[in-house]
């Protein structure tokens, strides 16, 4: 049963009379690192997933979706708060990024996008050799800090 709140109609009419927004929207997105991957989840409830399109151009990612409202001319509202609307997303992804293997899957109305560590970039071990030929000194490439054996 829907009921009469002024209030909410007020800031629900206000909102709308001064949201100059009429571009693309920001959509919330998450991103962190998992081991080799980064993953990066935005919310886009109610989107088609046909209209959800994902671009990488050198470093640049975007990500753009579409949500179309469908009406038909038998149709009566009686309460619209939803808005058809265009997202648009873009993120400089640096380097040492494979930007050949960046994925996305679409589910529940979010958008998980993995994107991989180049071999390049992944940490690394590097052996110093003495004139003799056998090894001397590892050094490892790591975020955590390691202890130094004397």
């Amino acid at each position: 049963m829907a009921t009469n709140d002024p209030f909410r109609d007020l800031d629900r009419l206000a909102a709308g009379l001064f949201d100059t927004r009429r571009g693309p929207r920001r959509m919330p997105m998450d991103l962190y690192r998992d081991g080799d991957h980064y993953i990066l989840t935005a919310d886009l409830p109610g989107i088609d997933p046909g209209s959800v399109d994902i671009d990488v151009d050198g470093q640049l990612l975007t990500i753009r979706a579409e949500r179309t409202l469908t009406s038909g001319d038998d149709v009566k509202w009686i309460t619209r708060e939803r808005e058809a609307a265009s997202f648009l997303r873009q993120l400089n992804l640096g380097q040492g990024i494979d930007t050949e293997r960046i994925s996305a899957s679409y589910n529940n109305g979010v958008l998980s996008v993995t994107i991989p560590v180049s071999e390049k970039a992944k940490p690394r071990k590097i052996e110093v050799m003495s004139e003799g030929g056998a090894p001397t000194i590892t050094a490892h490439e790591s975020d955590a800090p390691q202890p130094i054996e004397q």
